[in-house]
């Protein structure tokens, strides 16, 4: 019989406004249970200090221009989920899977920056902590994103899902997941496909006192401005990265809408937003070996009502679009999950990335362990 594990996923996504947090009873194979959810906000002045760096880190050179802000952030970011871990209780032999805050995220120049230290860490809490899970990945040629694939194959096992399934997670950067086989994980395939919440959030950010468009409610008072939303596609279909497979959320941003109201910003940018999803899940899965009917949508973008109806206005119609909610599966908490589980792969040496989902160039095991002293 297969030893469970408990472990504790710790996930700050590209919204970069908290913590989500997720207790779950692990094989580290073909079994979980959940035992616990929990999102844990941010205080402002953490929200505020990743959302202005990032708008100062465009490439590797500005890490180090920027190093004394990015160590004093990282130390706050650590010191919070700190916190989280002593607020949820945990017993001391519970694995902790400890993403951090991204950063900087560049697989070309071999680099993934999370803030989050791993080490202090283990020191503030006496747990064993594994972090920095996409390093192995990139030098092995892999893109280093997306890492939930595996996670996927498991949800979809678990709950009887059926085969081929496609699962489309909106965060900030949109990606999918394709779950053809039960057994053979060398069939998962997964890619990114463009923005998903990062460009409307930011243009939300920066015009108003909001983080994020709750429900589509701005796009929906908006008016799409159809010169500039060509123009944007234009752009984008002949861009020089055309060939990119992974994102960065520095890879977009919002300038072209600049002059636009609040809500003809929104509705211009999530029309933008949808377009791109679209057209680039429709493709794959026409192209896709075998016929996936059913997409399940995870993520905080399948909350905006106005981006999932733009998306299915812009698929093939034979692709039933559900939420993943529809399996009594939390949505929100997918990443927090997944990376609970990707700690217990790395205890066990188990891969957590494969040449079809990153495209790195062998099955690799992810995570560095620093352990109780």
């Amino acid at each position: 019989m297969q030893k469970k594990w408990i472990s504790l996923g710790l996930m700050s996504g590209t919204s970069g406004d908290g913590v989500d947090a997720s207790v779950i009873k692990t094989n580290g194979t073909n079994k979980y249970e959940l035992i616990k959810d929990k999102y844990f906000e941010y205080d402002i002045g953490i929200y505020k200090d990743i959302h202005n760096l990032k708008e100062k880190i465009h490439k590797f050179e500005d890490l180090k221009i920027h190093n004394k802000e990015l160590d004093n952030l990282e130390r706050k970011i650590t010191i919070f989920h700190a916190k989280v871990i002593k607020e949820l209780n945990i017993n001391e032999e519970t694995i902790v899977g400890f993403h951090g805050q991204t950063i900087y995220h560049n697989p070309k120049e071999k680099i993934s920056r999370q803030l989050g230290n791993g080490k202090l860490l283990n020191q503030l809490t006496k747990k064993n902590i594994i972090f920095n899970f996409r390093k192995n990945d990139i030098l092995n040629g892999g893109q280093g994103a997306p890492l939930t694939p595996i996670f996927h194959h498991l949800l979809s096992i678990q709950n009887k899902i059926k085969l081929p399934v496609c699962f489309l997670n909106i965060g900030g950067i949109s990606n999918i997941t394709i779950v053809n086989d039960r057994e053979n994980l060398s069939e998962l395939s997964s890619k990114d496909l463009g923005p998903g919440n990062c460009l409307i959030d930011s243009w939300i950010r920066k015009n108003s006192d909001k983080k994020f468009d709750k429900d589509g409610q701005l796009a929906s008072k908006g008016k799409k401005n159809e010169i500039i939303y060509e123009q944007a596609q234009d752009l984008y279909m002949n861009r020089a990265s055309k060939e990119k497979i992974s994102f960065d959320i520095n890879d977009f941003d919002v300038s072209f809408v600049r002059g636009l109201t609040l809500e003809d910003g929104a509705t211009t940018l999530t029309d933008f937003t949808a377009n791109i999803i679209g057209d680039e899940l429709t493709l794959y899965l026409k192209n896709f070996k075998e016929k996936v009917q059913e997409v399940l949508v995870c993520g905080g973008g399948r909350k905006n009502k106005i981006l999932l109806q733009k998306i299915k206005e812009n698929i093939s119609r034979n692709i039933n679009l559900k939420l993943i909610d529809d399996y009594k599966i939390n949505g929100d908490f997918i990443e927090s999950q997944a990376f609970a589980y990707l700690a217990i792969r790395k205890i066990l040496k188990l891969p957590i990335s494969f040449p079809n989902t990153t495209r790195c160039k062998v099955p690799c095991v992810g995570g560095e362990l620093i352990k109780i002293k």
